[in-house]
């Protein structure tokens, strides 16, 4: 009876034990913005702790799940371009199968496994990537899922680990929602801001540039004290080698900047005016 007794309580201890102790594999969260595309990566983070990694804990040629204690997943809010193939927004599983020289990646629309999934289903796979390996110089002790070399049209999903590393390019349609924004808002009713912004986007994507110029100058028209309105207003006229024109406009960024104190302005304004000016206009 005593013996009953104890196992009972020794059961409820155990069930309601509050421990808290570190995790070996803790899990990682990554919340990025390439773009104008939101990317989130969740994932168990196993650390080397002196074993070898590649080729033994992670067998080449064999599936593994990217991660520890439960399937890697990867999320999109628009649809993109990995590699070279499309993946609609949502979110996948992560698994990979390595290779001494090539990595499979594989992205799978069933998430909810713990681990591999019970029976691999090849409709599941959305995309399937072959990227080749790399020997980094230093080994990552930790396992490491990263989104890298960020622009606005793309960045670059990583994979690191020992001393392996992967990487795999992958585009967003930043362009294409950008330019529906612009159209959109300036048909119904634009602020300065709205024009100020549709100009420097035009400017820095190399487009129409005379377009460029008449939004400047609504914007400057509506709200005509921002020293940094006057500043893309002379580089959109120096790109148009508008250059009197253009000098013009950063003495008026320069001036405005001045009495905000903005001295990053007042150095490229007249930086710039230095320049223009030796073009003898």
């Amino acid at each position: 009876m005593k013996k009953s007794i104890f196992l009972i309580m020794l059961y409820y201890g155990l069930a309601n034990a509050q421990i808290l102790a570190p995790q070996p594999s803790p899990q990682a969260k990554i919340e990025q913005k390439v773009g104008l595309t939101d990317i989130a990566i969740d994932y168990s983070r196993p650390s080397m702790r002196g074993r070898k990694i590649m080729g033994e804990l992670v067998p080449y040629g064999e599936l593994w799940r990217a991660g520890a204690n439960r399937n890697t997943t990867l999320t999109f809010s628009d649809n993109i371009i990995m590699g070279n193939q499309g993946l609609a927004s949502g979110t996948y599983a992560i698994y990979v199968r390595p290779g001494v020289s090539m990595w499979e990646v594989f992205f799978y629309t069933k998430t909810d496994n713990s681990g591999l999934p019970e029976e691999w289903d090849s409709k599941m796979i959305a995309a399937a990537i072959e990227a080749p390996t790399s020997t980094l110089e230093s080994p990552v002790e930790t396992f490491t899922i990263s989104i890298e070399n960020i622009n606005n049209n793309g960045a670059t999903l990583e994979f690191k680990w020992e001393t392996t590393k992967i990487l795999i390019p992958f585009e967003v349609p930043t362009d294409a929602k950008t330019m529906a924004s612009i159209e959109k808002t300036l048909n119904e009713t634009p602020k300065s801001g709205d024009y100020y912004a549709a100009a420097v986007y035009f400017r820095e994507t190399n487009r129409d540039l005379t377009i460029a110029k008449q939004w400047i100058a609504k914007a400057i028209e509506q709200d005509p004290g921002k020293y940094w309105m006057y500043r893309q207003q002379a580089l959109i006229l120096a790109d148009l080698n508008e250059i009197k024109a253009a000098i013009e406009a950063s003495k008026k960024s320069l001036e405005l900047a001045e009495k905000a104190g903005n001295k990053d302005y007042v150095r490229l304004n007249n930086k710039s005016i230095e320049e223009w000016s030796k073009k003898g206009i």
